[in-house]
């Protein structure tokens, strides 16, 4: 079945303090569309829907919920019956329920994830052209999700073979069993990646930028308004991906990537690329090497009721650090 998912399109992180979130997302450059007592929405200059980011105020730091937008509202009829088929839990919010929303289907992936689909949002001014509000990192728009999960070939299978998406890179071992794998909707290298670790977490959301030096701007804003110690990793490389990377951590620890460089995807004789798990540039083609914090550290699931963090488990595959080589 065809459920016709267009691309990643929001997260709902929980913040403890949305005032000190808002200076540091402002920092890179995101704009602020609405706030009300609890919530702040962000967007990217060149989103027009109503935002990608919402930061809601609660007492633990939290994912929520991690959206894709689909093509028309009545195939989120056809998910509902598709995830009840798997004996996955849904939870429907009515429109308006979240803020700027048409209806959403909110599910519990195969993986644990914690998934929302919806179609219709809100359409704001884009910003594209507004050069003067461009500071910071000059965030463009969200590109992807990174997701921790304890069995990476389970989650690779069901996006692929059940929802529709498409491989552009994946690692492997040395008996074929796939360590991290890299999935799009969009013409490009991914919309979600799977990678091999104690979850299901959230490593990190992947933001667009216009430009590498715009990633570079980023660091001289966030060293110059004291938010140095927030960059966890790079300015680098990825072999994986070819993108131009920066790790951040906001102020509750939720990871962020500011992104550039990555590649088109929409041929339909492209072939997935095969890394192997030993090769060191498949991670860093060039930089410094990651810090332990980037392979152990990720943001928790709330399940579906909010009552709760999904509980976790041990991977499947044994953990595996690559040796940083220039």
């Amino acid at each position: 079945m065809n459920f016709d998912i267009i691309r990643a399109g929001r997260v709902v992180l929980h913040v403890k303090d949305l005032d000190r979130s808002l200076s540091f997302y402002e920092a890179l450059g995101f704009i602020e569309t609405e706030r009300s007592e609890r919530n702040i929405y962000l967007r990217g200059l060149e989103e027009h829907n109503h935002h990608s980011i919402c930061l809601r105020e609660q007492d633990n730091p939290a994912v929520e919920v991690i959206s894709y937008k689909v093509q028309k509202d009545e195939q989120l009829d056809n998910l509902a019956k598709f995830f009840q088929t798997k004996d996955c839990d849904i939870l429907w919010k009515e429109a308006g329920e979240e803020y700027a929303l048409g209806r959403t289907l909110r599910v519990s992936d195969p993986s644990g994830l914690t998934v929302e689909f919806y179609a219709e949002m809100e359409v704001v001014e884009r910003m594209l052209q507004r050069y003067e509000l461009y500071k910071g990192a000059k965030v463009q728009r969200i590109d992807h999700f990174n997701c921790m999960v304890p069995d990476v070939e389970k989650a690779h299978e069901f996006y692929i073979q059940e929802l529709g998406f498409a491989c552009s890179e994946y690692t492997a071992n040395e008996e074929e069993r796939i360590w991290a794998s890299w999935l799009h909707r969009k013409p490009s290298v991914h919309d979600v990646a799977f990678m091999n670790g104690q979850g299901p977490r959230l490593h990190h959301i992947g933001f667009w930028l216009k430009d590498p030096m715009s990633l570079i701007d980023a660091c001289d804003t966030l060293a110059a308004l004291e938010y140095g110690p927030n960059i966890e990793r790079g300015p680098g490389r990825h072999g994986l991906s070819n993108a131009f990377f920066l790790y951040l951590r906001d102020p509750d620890g939720h990871r962020i990537e500011l992104y550039n460089g990555d590649y088109l995807t929409s041929d339909p004789d492209f072939e997935p690329i095969r890394w192997d798990l030993n090769d060191p540039k498949r991670q860093t083609f060039w930089g410094h090497a990651a810090p332990d914090s980037w392979f152990e550290e990720a943001s928790s699931f709330l399940n579906l009721d909010q009552t709760a963090a999904v509980s976790q488990q041990e991977p499947v595959l044994k953990k595996s650090k690559p040796t940083f080589v220039i």
